[in-house]
């Protein structure tokens, strides 16, 4: 029999590529979808499977839609993705934060205690979990958290209490410490996509500037496609454990606007301006991960480049800004 997995933000980027590379897999794939007013299952539909998946209405802040999501699907896997994953939102609404990306990871870990101990459990964690940390400028499995942003703080809750199920109730449950992972279907709000979409408007003259924050930061950029195997190879392992899954390789916000404007043949000087407003209250620095532990447990590492990934982007951009433009 086909195997089962429950994907929790299904309707996501890393959702989205997920149900594909397990679809491919073979497996039956559930998502937990929350109703909204808008549609919201674009991205599975631009990768072909929308109608291959069951989606489950319900909201990971519901402990009972969480139960009967679990109780409907019968996963073998259960991969929580789900979230309110926009940092800067965060802070705007840090209560929604801390119930969406924390407690809705409490209240799956708490239906498969009760309804099926023995489904194999993968939470999202991430990058911003670390924070500003400085004397540790390569991160691994070991370093020590320093969240700076109440994402990364609703974060690290979830990503305790995976551990503590994990050595609490014996539940088969992994962390993957995920730096930031780009593609054409992330969202506009994100900055990666938010300068892949300027450039491709200021190419096709519907727009003339960019305004960013700072572009200084440095982050550690890898490709949805390739990360989402890593979610997969951790759940069959023998043994439940963390995982940092990065590429290695850290690079500024300013040099990623100049690979995408140059891929146009532009100078991103010449568009990019320096708004305080984007500015963070609290800012990581230097976000760079250690996937050694990956490479060697999971034989995994990434297949991407930056600049093949942003050029991936600029390209997708390009072709949807030119269908809204003749529309």
């Amino acid at each position: 029999m086909a195997k089962s997995a429950l994907i929790t933000g299904i309707t996501g980027q890393d959702g989205a590529y997920l149900a594909k590379f397990l679809l491919d897999k073979g497996y039956e794939v559930h998502g937990l979808h929350p109703r909204r007013s808008t549609p919201t299952t674009w991205r599975l539909e631009y990768l072909g499977v929308l109608d291959k998946v069951d989606l489950i209405e319900g909201d990971l802040t519901d402990g009972a839609a969480c139960m009967g999501a679990v109780a409907e699907s019968n996963p073998d896997e259960v991969y929580n993705l789900g979230a309110q994953s926009f940092v800067a939102t965060s802070w705007r609404q840090p209560v929604l934060t801390a119930q969406a990306t924390g407690v809705g990871a409490l209240n799956m870990l708490e239906a498969i205690r009760k309804l099926k101990p023995d489904a194999r459990f993968y939470q999202a964690s991430t990058s911003e979990m670390f924070g500003g940390i400085k004397e540790h400028p390569l991160q691994d499995e070991n370093t020590p958290f320093h969240p700076r942003s109440p994402y990364g703080v609703a974060k690290l809750y979830a990503h305790w209490a995976t551990i503590n199920y994990r050595e609490s109730f014996g539940l088969f449950g992994c962390c993957g410490i995920l730096f930031n992972h780009e593609s054409p279907l992330r969202g506009i709000e994100f900055v990666t996509r938010k300068v892949t979409d300027a450039v491709a408007r200021i190419k096709l003259g519907a727009q003339k500037d960019l305004h960013l924050g700072n572009i200084d930061a440095k982050r550690d950029w890898g490709f949805a496609g390739d990360y989402v195997e890593a979610m997969w190879k951790m759940l069959q392992q023998p043994e439940p454990d963390t995982y940092v899954v990065a590429t290695g390789r850290t690079t500024t916000v300013r040099d990623m606007c100049k690979i995408a404007f140059e891929h146009v043949g532009l100078d991103y000087e010449k568009h990019v301006v320096i708004d305080p407003k984007f500015y963070r209250p609290a800012e990581v620095d230097l976000l760079l991960g250690n996937p050694a532990k990956a490479k060697a447990k999971l034989g995994w590492e990434a297949k991407t480049s930056l600049e093949s990934l942003i050029t991936m982007m600029v390209d997708a951009d390009l072709k949807r800004v030119e269908r809204e433009l003749r529309a």
